[in-house]
Parts: structure tokens; sequence; C-alpha cells
């Protein structure tokens, strides 16, 4: 009976130990929010009024472009086409890319290609060992 009871209450905590961890409840950003922190890394290109409003509305048809190109995946049923949802979502980037080359200045459309885009990308898990991670040791 004693071991009944206590196999039971680890069952029970295990259980409940998964239920916390969240169990793969990813919420997914709304265009207003991804706005909102594409501007504030746009903020080292010191744009003026006139780019903000303007760049604003590019990124804003951008994400809203892009959660109708993801929604239209997940209604189609079954596993989604990757290498087409790849091939879409690298369309609607040239496309924002082209529109964002007539806001910016130059050098202002470089800096957002090389430092700022990279850094709103999802970054995907790996840190396995023997990932690739910075700050390590190295070879001695």
């Amino acid at each position: 009976m004693k071991k009944t009871i206590l196999l039971l209450t680890i069952a029970i905590i295990g259980v409940l130990g998964v239920q916390a961890q969240g169990g793969g409840g990813f919420q997914r950003r709304t265009p207003e929010e991804k706005l909102k922190l594409t501007k504030e890394k746009l903020v080292d290109l010191k744009l003026d009024k006139d780019q903000i409003i303007k760049s604003d509305s590019v990124f804003m048809d951008f994400f809203k472009a892009q959660d109708k190109m993801f929604e239209e995946m997940r209604a189609s049923g079954g596993a989604p086409d990757r290498e087409q949802m790849r091939e879409k979502n690298q369309k609607l980037i040239g496309e924002r890319d082209d529109k964002l080359k007539k806001v910016f200045t130059e050098d202002q459309f470089k800096k957002w290609k090389d430092e700022i885009e990279p850094t709103l990308r999802p970054q995907r898990g790996g840190g396995g060992p023997g990932g690739n991670r910075s700050g390590g040791g190295g070879n001695n």
C-alpha cells in the first residue's frame, strides 16, 4: 500500500513538472510587436521623421504579409513545405529590401543589412555539447 501511494505521488509530481514546463505553447509575436522590436534596433540608423514614417509602413506591410503567409501554410493542413515557405519568405524579404533602399541612405541600408537585420532573426536552438558557442576557451 505504501509503495502504491509513493508511486502515485511520484507520478503526479512528474506530470505537474511537465505541465510547468509550458509544453510548447509558443506564442507568435503580432506585427505590432515585431515593429516595436525593429524600431528599437533602428535607432542606430538615426532616421529622420520622414524615414521613420516610411520605414514603419514598409515593415508593417512586411510583417502582415509574413503573418498571412504563415497562416495560409497552417490552414492548408498537413506539414508545411519548408522549401516553399522559405522561397515565399525570401521573396517578401526582397520586396521589403527594395522598398527600404528607397527610404534609407546607402550607408543606412548597408548598416541595416550587415548589423541590424541579423540581430532580428529568430535564433534556433543548438547550444549542445560541441556546439559553436562564443566565449569558449579555445585550444591552448
